[in-house]
């Protein structure tokens, strides 16, 4: 019953228990407990995967300058293409920071 269910859903817990006539929660543990349906809702969800990383690639070909933004910072982080930022002290070494406490206070403003 489930694993007949599963395919099409893109992996949506509520399609496939709407599908089988369950709550979500007593689907969700099904899936979870027999190895052969955690299996097929895996495949169903790496499959939805598949198809948005096929139009990501799409888009990249068409020249989204918003996809090869999003695609350059997460699949291109080894060459160097990211927002973030490290900031290091002098020769790379970490930033010593100092607080300093109003005079008359004792520091422990709990």
């Amino acid at each position: 019953m489930f694993l007949d269910a599963i395919p099409g859903t893109g992996g949506i817990i509520t399609a496939i228990a709407k599908r089988v006539g369950c709550s979500w929660h007593t689907a969700d543990k099904y899936i979870k407990r027999y190895p052969r349906v955690q299996q097929a809702y895996r495949d169903e969800c790496e499959r939805v995967l598949d198809m948005a990383e096929t139009k990501v690639i799409e888009l990249i070909s068409e020249g989204d300058p918003q996809m090869l933004r999003y695609y350059l910072s997460t699949k291109g982080k080894h060459r160097g293409y990211t927002e973030r930022q490290e900031i290091t002290g002098a020769g790379g070494e970490p930033i010593v920071f100092q607080v300093v406490y109003p005079k008359g206070t004792d520091g422990d403003n709990r």
